[in-house]
């Protein structure tokens, strides 16, 4: 009962803050675009998840930050496991570069929230269009990572329950390859407190554990997928040993 309680009081704090936040984003995009219109946006994400960790109880424990290439155009690509909507708001609270997602155009129908986010430099796509919609990431791809935004997607597509593996689509490293830039998985454990399509978060310590950069000259998409989900899975594993103690991995 208490993590419910305490999960509504979260949740109307996100209500009640985003609107506003997202007003003030629409009118500022009039005359600011771009990276610092970003970190406007990133500021809302961090009062999210402070709101988080003082309402619900959940903390975050992140290691290899001293993985992330350094450089201000150093481009990269984030592929993270993907369990609750944990991972898509910490993300940019962490990481030292603007990032921008690839995500399905219907979200930016979302009233505030979705509006706000049309104003960023983020890559929207028509999954209709399988072979325009790959083109347009390749493109605005290239040029986000010139500008020294990286570029996040979470290749099992969609969010996946604590202890279990979605399939692993090669669309990141395809862009890696494409593109030349070095991926970057990630595992995080947010299902422990926050599972998927869950509206109850339970207290307690989500780990991000960030790998060591894995070039992408000269691979081919499926191999270098497959050693990224070997690495994902694996430290899926080792970070929340419990959840896999009925699978062999």
């Amino acid at each position: 009962m208490l993590n419910l309680i305490r999960s509504v009081v979260h949740a109307l704090w996100m209500a009640v803050t985003v609107i506003p936040w997202a007003i003030i984003m629409l009118v500022a995009s009039i005359r600011i675009r771009g990276v610092p219109l970003y970190w406007m946006a990133v500021m809302w994400l961090a009062s999210a998840m402070k709101g988080l960790r003082a309402i619900c109880g959940v903390e975050w424990r992140v290691t290899g930050m001293e993985n992330l290439p350094v450089g201000r155009t150093s481009p990269a690509i984030l592929l993270v496991k993907h369990q609750s909507t944990l991972e898509t708001f910490l993300m940019p609270v962490l990481m030292p570069h603007p990032l921008a997602y690839v995500f399905k155009k219907e979200l930016l129908y979302v009233p505030f929230f979705g509006w706000a986010m049309a104003r960023l430099d983020m890559i929207h796509i028509d999954r209709s269009q399988r072979t325009q919609a790959f083109n347009k990431v390749v493109q605005q791809g290239q040029k986000l990572l010139d500008q020294g935004i990286w570029i996040i997607m979470f290749p099992e597509g969609t969010r996946i329950p604590r202890g279990q593996k979605g399939t692993y689509k090669s669309g990141g490293t395809r862009l890696a390859v494409a593109t030349g830039a070095p991926v970057i998985p990630i595992a995080v454990t947010s299902a422990k407190c926050w599972e998927r399509k869950a509206f109850i978060k339970r207290p307690g310590i989500v780990d991000v554990s960030i790998g060591q950069p894995i070039p992408s000259a000269g691979r081919d998409p499926e191999d270098l997928m497959r050693e990224v989900e070997h690495w994902i899975e694996s430290e899926m594993h080792r970070l929340d040993p419990d959840a896999y103690k009925s699978t062999v991995h």
